[in-house]
């Protein structure tokens, strides 16, 4: 291998390493025993400020939901905290089941035919999607349009993944583009169109205008969604998507530092075989008793590399299987009430936050409908604001949207989810009054 590519030892391999970083003095601590390691580790843990033991108002992508014991109570089960890709399907029963009750109840959600139940979070499921939408698209188009208000981080990763391809990223302002410039028309040459919708300042989208003009241009339109936002607003498919993604984490798994999440994925029938993942599907067997397949593998696991439509080789099962218990134990109704509780507790913390002097609620956007998550233009640096909530009344802030977005210092992206009490909304209130003070 080493002479085919042209390169004489191994040790080359590594020449752009800076020396200094190849062998870096590790300086561990000399061995200590079970007891007082556990002992260190959890007085390390309780520097956290964790969501378990304060109030979160931290979102972005991320949230603090309430889970259902029954969540955690299916996951460590051995047969499935252990089960992971399929590789032999008909010995993998339980698993198939518990995919094929994930991507029927994904579908009823989005308003989609079919769902996959394979990606790693939102944003690697956005790029697959992207890839999906460019290859059914007719004509060989390459541009991607996506809109200004995606979350940073999702575009980058988008980025990535387009990265040595042809296609090309092109930012679309719905209204006015910058400097009062029109905007980006979505045309014969737009392949994919990517709209986020609750948006990256939790603000709601016009899905159904922007696919009546993909769909006119021959585009084809994918909606990055909130889950939780579908139990009370029309699904994405009812309002003409073509492919609808997501971020899973708040069906059921803890915030965890940011991961491990889930990625959602379900488009139309008709876009089946372009798929990414796999696809469990019900059948009988030669005694007519019911039982699930792999209907459909694209993976270079299952088939040959070239003819792979993803190359992500693992599988997000448990993800997956904690959002189909999440979902089975609050069902419809049960959905529907944390959205409403979502909903009506951050209209509640936005009203009261609004009033206080110097303080300006969504700015960006005054009129525009919101869900889960609203903006507050500060007086003064988020951070300031963030450290008097967090020292003095145990309370994590809000995202410094400066921090992602140029532009956006002194403006707090506050996330307010169905765990969040009244007395804890007056007291975030009254922590940001004291500190604008």
């Amino acid at each position: 291998m080493l002479a085919r590519i042209g390169v004489p030892r191994m040790e080359t391999l590594f020449d752009d390493v800076p020396q200094a970083a190849r062998f870096p003095a590790l300086e561990l601590p000399a061995p200590i025993s079970q007891l007082e390691l556990e002992a260190e580790m959890r007085a390390l843990a309780d520097t956290n400020a964790a969501a378990r033991r304060h109030v979160s108002f931290l979102g972005a992508g991320s949230y603090a939901h309430f889970r259902p014991a029954t969540v955690d109570a299916v996951l460590r089960r051995g047969e499935m905290f252990t089960s992971y890709t399929p590789y032999q399907p008909e010995l993998s029963q339980g698993m198939l089941q518990a995919m094929f009750e994930y991507q029927t109840m994904i579908c009823r959600l989005t308003g989609m035919d079919v769902a996959t139940a394979s990606h790693y979070d939102g944003a690697t499921a956005l790029a697959e999607a992207v890839f999906l939408a460019l290859a059914a698209a007719p004509g060989k188009r390459k541009r991607v349009l996506v809109s200004s208000s995606v979350h940073p981080h999702v575009r980058a990763v988008l980025a990535t993944y387009l990265a040595g391809t042809e296609a090309s990223l092109v930012d679309m302002r719905l209204g006015e583009g910058k400097s009062g410039e029109p905007a980006p028309s979505i045309d014969a040459t737009a392949g994919a169109v990517v709209l986020a919708s609750p948006n990256v300042f939790g603000q709601l989208e016009d899905v159904a205008g922007v696919a009546a003009r993909a769909k006119a241009a021959g585009a084809l339109l994918v909606v990055v969604t909130d889950p939780i936002a579908l139990g009370l607003f029309a699904p994405p498919g009812a309002q003409g998507a073509d492919v609808v993604v997501a971020d899973g984490q708040c069906l059921g798994l803890p915030p965890s530092f940011g991961g491990p999440s889930l990625g959602i994925f379900a488009t139309r029938e008709a876009h089946v075989r372009r798929l990414p993942g796999r696809l469990v599907g019900e059948t009988t067997d030669g005694s007519g008793r019911r039982g699930y397949v792999l209907t459909l593998g694209t993976r270079e696991q299952h088939i040959r590399r070239a003819r792979a439509t993803s190359n992500i080789c693992t599988n997000a099962a448990l993800g997956a299987l904690a959002a189909s218990v999440y979902l089975a134990t609050l069902g419809r109704h049960g959905l529907r009430r944390v959205a409403e509780l979502c909903y009506h507790k951050c209209h509640y913390a936005a009203a009261q936050a609004s009033r206080l002097p110097g303080v300006v609620l969504n700015p960006q956007a005054p009129d525009a409908a919101f869900f889960k998550e609203f903006v507050l233009q500060l007086p003064l640096p988020v951070a300031e604001v963030n450290a008097v909530l967090l020292e003095r009344y145990g309370i994590i802030g809000g995202l410094d949207l400066g921090t992602i977005i140029e532009g956006l210092s002194h403006h707090m992206l506050v996330a307010v989810t169905e765990v969040a009490s009244r007395g804890d909304i007056d007291r975030f209130v009254t922590g940001l009054a004291e500190a604008t003070r």
